[in-house]
């Protein structure tokens, strides 16, 4: 009998991304008062944790992604590095 491989995918949170099925230019708001409709969204969204690792490991620049706007995720991935320095 053939062995089965399993395959893994990194992106299968997305199928559990409460904003799946909504319009992506909710996302990426012209005004910090728009982010603050995608900003609800992700606060309910189940794979906000893994939407914000995705942004920051792939250095997202522009949108709301794990609740976090662009500059937000910057001062995020600042206090990371600062902190990977220190522990270094």
């Amino acid at each position: 009998m053939p062995e089965t491989v399993m395959t893994y995918d990194p992106d299968d949170w997305r199928l559990g991304a409460a904003c799946r099925d909504l319009d992506t230019a909710v996302f990426f708001p012209e005004s910090e008062d728009g982010a603050a409709v995608a900003k609800a969204v992700c606060a309910a969204c189940p794979v906000r944790g893994a939407c914000l690792e995705f942004a920051l490991v792939t250095r997202q620049d522009d949108g709301v992604w794990g609740g976090l706007d662009e500059n937000e995720r910057r001062r995020l991935r600042r206090r990371r590095q600062d902190a990977a320095r220190r522990a270094a």
